[in-house]
């Protein structure tokens, strides 16, 4: 299945073109909503949602009534099909939901209707193509687009055309390949994470720490100490600053995170990791009882943008139950489970003497949880392993060093993020 990623290109567009584009859009509402017209009904079994049905119904009537393309036309079927479908099951699950209102500018591109070239498009019109130039970010290092509109795995498909503030902004889908069969997943190696409040932000089962959740926690009670004395003074102008300081811790952090995610699926890849093993949120506030909502949306967020990452390689993200991952031993010949068998950030296993950091302890477990429930959910899946700082670690217990890869014993520690 080929992964898609969202970007959005701000265009360059002739001032001469601005009243062709206006009518554009109108034109495009009216069809998508001239469709959304016919199809809705008061009895929601009576709302017709088939393409095939509205396409008979409205389309040789949109094409007399507007001047737009006969794929924007197709295009804006589809818009108004999906919405009164989306409603019909909105209200088929007890919920309200009235006819489909299309407002604001917006068109939908395809294949037909649009032209990708290396510093332009051209775009259909109700006056023919139009060219516009992309506005090309002065800095592109570690952004979309970046990422994926300058490499060439990258195809571009289907695009929406927006206008903001007399601004046009390109909404473009691009898609690639995964590097990876996902469904071959089960018979790979799998890094466990583990996510801490405290000390590291993540640590994995090959030894990597990464980010740093004291820092973290810093930078939020700067900003609620700022939040907290403005609010006191109780001005517009106070609020104002809330608001601006509190975009700016949002978008600090939400890089941050960026970031740490980003390190994970490397340490993944370095691995030859096909699956990521954290622990699951829902029981987050029992395993760690002193998480606040700021850290239990970092933790969601950590997953959520490394799952995202993750894809585009073909490694699965995955969760396991997080009971004794922190008092377990996770060494393969002992597995004994005991709360005195974590002090703080140590390990030492009251029955084996194992001693491991504990957070590299709970990764490592993190990782066998997901291995053990792969074994216990179906045959043929006795080839995956965790993947540990020091090699590998099969589900019976063999470990396969790692000399091959030139790895250290010593956990690895993270450039600063």
């Amino acid at each position: 299945m080929a992964v898609v990623r969202n970007i959005q290109i701000k265009l360059d567009v002739p001032a001469s073109a601005d009243s062709v584009f206006d009518e554009t859009f109108e034109q495009f509402r009216h069809a998508a909503q001239y469709v959304a017209d016919y199809g809705w009904a008061d009895d929601p079994d009576q709302i017709v949602t088939g393409q095939g049905d509205l396409n008979t119904a409205t389309y040789d009537d949109v094409r007399e009534q507007t001047a737009l393309h006969s794929n924007h036309v197709q295009s804006a079927r589809r818009l108004a099909a999906d919405a009164l479908n989306a409603c019909q099951a909105r209200i088929f699950d007890g919920k309200n939901a009235s006819k489909p209102t299309f407002r604001g500018t917006v068109v939908v591109y395809n294949a037909r209707t649009i032209t990708y070239n290396d510093d332009h498009c051209t775009l259909a019109t109700v006056d023919g193509r139009i060219r516009a130039e992309y506005v090309i970010p002065e800095d592109c290092d570690g952004t979309p687009f970046e990422e994926y509109w300058t490499r060439d795995e990258w195809e571009r498909k289907e695009a929406t055309l927006h206008k903001r503030d007399g601004e046009y902004y390109l909404h473009v889908t691009v898609e690639k390949e995964p590097e990876t069969d996902v469904s071959t997943v089960e018979n790979g190696a799998v890094l466990g994470v583990d996510l801490n409040v405290d000390g590291s932000l993540a640590v994995t089962s090959t030894g990597a720490f990464l980010g740093n959740a004291d820092y973290l926690n810093h930078k939020r009670d700067e900003y609620e100490q700022q939040r907290g004395s403005l609010q006191q003074t109780g001005t517009r102008s106070a609020h104002l600053t809330i608001q601006s300081i509190g975009d700016r811790f949002s978008r600090w952090s939400e890089d941050y995170l960026h970031r740490v995610s980003k390190a994970i699926v490397q340490e993944a890849r370095r691995h030859d990791c096909s699956a990521i093993a954290f622990e699951e949120l829902a029981h987050i506030r029992e395993h760690i009882s002193n998480a606040s909502k700021f850290q239990q949306w970092a933790f969601r967020t950590i997953q959520r943008l490394t799952e995202y990452k993750a894809e585009e390689h073909g490694i699965l993200v995955a969760t396991v139950d997080p009971a004794y991952t922190s008092q377990r031993c996770s060494h393969s010949a002992c597995g004994f489970a005991h709360e005195d068998n974590r002090n703080g950030d140590e390990f030492e296993c009251l029955k084996c003497g194992k001693k491991l950091h504990a957070d590299y302890n709970a990764a490592r477990n993190i990782g066998w949880r997901l291995i053990q429930r792969w074994l216990t959910s179906g045959a043929g899946r006795a080839n995956c392993q965790v993947a540990l700082k020091s090699g590998t670690l099969n589900a019976n217990g063999e470990f396969t060093p790692a000399t091959a890869r030139g790895q250290s014993g010593s956990p690895l520690t993270s450039p600063p993020l």
